[in-house]
């Protein structure tokens, strides 16, 4: 089992990095594997709706000259995901969001979401100081929209710290992201045991679309 964790920050190795490689430690005590993503801090296009993704049948996105339709390969052998962003202005990367709308939109013509859906996932957010709760609610409608079973922990899946030596003092935050890990490993050996035990997922209507201004 492997589960694949997003860095949405410019930085590599900051704070984000700190959160998420504390849910990795965890992670490996419980047997499982994990994979950061860093996004990098380069431009990303944003999603413009041109859905050249429905055509292609693969799951990629129509723009190939970033880091979305790499990631998108290695969805499809993660078994969970950590998508973690740092808080600016209030509000979750502008990169990230770009980044999470083009792979989780190209998804729909590969076989509406099969990359993600059915897996685990957490949102993660660091800050300086406020506008965590906010960026984390931003975060968990990607998962919500494609039957994605999210993953909680003791509180809310946050960090703060101006730097990554001051989230190694946010003692709750830590010990937050170590119970997150430990719930994503637990929930993964369950889905694990029933698909062992012949439980399937469930089927999904997707019949009725209502418009409410027709």
């Amino acid at each position: 089992m492997k589960v694949l964790m997003v860095n949405g920050s410019d930085h590599e190795r900051g704070c984000t990095f700190a959160a998420l490689s504390e849910i990795g430690r965890a992670l490996e005590e419980c047997g499982v594997d994990y994979e950061i993503f860093h996004i990098g801090n380069a431009p990303l296009r944003d999603c413009i709706n041109c859905r050249k993704c429905f055509d292609t049948g693969n799951g990629l996105c129509a723009f190939d000259d970033d880091c979305v339709n790499a990631f998108k390969l290695k969805c499809r052998e993660a078994d969970g995901f950590v998508f973690a962003s740092p808080v600016y202005f209030g509000h979750p990367s502008g990169r990230l969001i770009s980044f999470l709308d083009r792979a989780f939109f190209s998804d729909i013509g590969y076989n509406w979401y099969s990359s993600f859906k059915h897996k685990p996932a957490a949102a993660v957010v660091s800050a300086r100081r406020s506008g965590n709760t906010a960026s984390w609610d931003v975060l968990n409608k990607h998962m919500g929209v494609c039957q994605m079973p999210i993953v909680a922990s003791t509180g809310w899946n946050m960090v703060h710290g101006h730097t990554p030596e001051g989230v190694s003092r946010d003692e709750e935050g830590l010990q937050t992201m170590r119970n997150l890990g430990r719930n994503m490993a637990w929930l993964l050996k369950c889905i694990d045991a029933g698909r062992a035990a012949g439980i399937e997922p469930p089927r999904e209507e997707m019949s009725a679309m209502t418009n409410f201004t027709d």
